[in-house]
């Protein structure tokens, strides 16, 4: 049975706005006209714009070559870090699956060969929630839509739930769905089935970027999108502390800037951490990602443990989409020669940047935990 996904979910959610009159500070250096024009998200919602309707913001970076932004899709990059990373199993995506995630129109859920809902307390309970319906109820005497079902991909991915422990967050070749976190039953984008997980997948806007563009920034584009869609299953770890998430800029090989993942908080103790958390990274990519990784110029986020053990966690190219944080990309432009690292942190609770959960998506590397 699938089932419809009211709209008034949807329009409810996406009325959070972003901040109007925003013309100085960090908030403007990193989402530009965005933040000067005060586009809300329900502006977005009732015109059904994608997200790459919004304005764009300036080019900075050069054009790159479609082979790095190729490295930087998990599966590539994954098998060579495996040792430094966090658990990953990696599904080949079936094309009809991949046409599934691609159709407009309403979400209707596949049909479990197990019986799992995604959305169980939701959906079983229409007279309390009525944001999800069954599609049978529908006054339109139209003949419902039918579910489509996918068993042997089902369960290849329940059985690498299983291995990882239970819990998973998903990712396509570039992108995870943390957009679509909202609609799940925990906010977050923790799945223990393969329903949830196709929830994720098929409610976000973000993947729209791997399913339809993602070579649009590459000089050498030849088609726009890749031949073959992998799905990760990363291991959800629910001690995850998002103050211990940093993205790392290099330039010419060289390490040149260090921001924090996370700048909508405040950290009062990461200012006292600088010093050691940068000897850290640094360390860690000198030994583990600087002779590996073949690209010139790119971004990489690394996740620091309790015990100060550092794990890979993503690449992204170095390119206008992808976030720059506390960081400008014109900044990150001049230090060519890469003489200095910079490490960045929200220094106090005035300078911190807005949400990125409800902000214009354009960083197809947001981390989904």
């Amino acid at each position: 049975m699938g089932y419809l996904i009211s709209w008034d979910i949807v329009e409810w959610i996406r009325t959070s706005e972003i901040p109007r009159n925003h013309t100085d500070g960090p908030a403007d250096r990193v989402f530009g006209s965005w933040i000067r024009e005060g586009h809300r998200a329900k502006d977005r919602y009732n015109a059904k714009w994608s997200m790459y309707d919004y304005p764009i913001p300036p080019t900075v970076c050069p054009k790159i070559q479609v082979e790095e932004v190729n490295r930087c899709q998990i599966q590539e990059w994954y098998p060579k870090f495996i040792s430094v990373s966090i658990k990953t199993l990696i599904h080949e995506v079936p094309e009809t699956f991949v046409q599934y995630l691609s159709e407009d129109g309403p979400v209707i859920l596949p049909h479990s060969i197990f019986g799992e809902d995604a959305l169980p307390r939701r959906i079983h309970n229409p007279e309390e929630e009525e944001d999800f319906k069954v599609s049978e109820d529908s006054d339109d005497d139209s003949e419902p839509t039918p579910s489509p079902s996918f068993p042997e991909f089902e369960l290849a991915i329940k059985d690498s739930i299983k291995t990882l422990g239970g819990a998973v967050f998903p990712k396509l070749n570039w992108s995870a769905p943390k957009d679509s976190a909202w609609i799940s039953t925990t906010g977050n984008l923790r799945c223990t089935s393969f329903s949830e997980v196709t929830l994720l997948l098929k409610s976000s806007d973000s993947l729209v970027h791997d399913l339809c563009h993602a070579y649009d920034s590459c000089s050498d584009k030849v088609s726009s999108r890749p031949p073959t869609f992998f799905l990760s299953l990363r291991k959800w770890y629910p001690t995850f502390h998002p103050q211990m998430e940093f993205r790392c800029f290099v330039r010419n090989q060289q390490l040149i800037g260090i921001s924090q993942r996370e700048v909508s908080i405040f950290y009062p103790d990461l200012i006292q951490k600088k010093h050691e958390l940068q000897m850290l990274i640094k360390e860690f990519f000198t030994r583990n990602v600087q002779q590996k990784f073949e690209s010139e110029n790119y971004t990489f986020d690394v996740y620091v443990k309790a015990d100060m053990q550092v794990k890979l966690v993503d690449f992204n190219p170095w390119a206008d989409f992808t976030l720059p944080l506390l960081f400008t990309w014109e900044e990150l432009q001049e230090n060519l020669n890469g003489d200095f690292i910079q490490f960045r942190v929200v220094e106090s609770q005035g300078a911190v940047l807005p949400g990125l959960k409800t902000a214009v998506p354009y960083d197809y590397g947001y981390k989904p935990w």
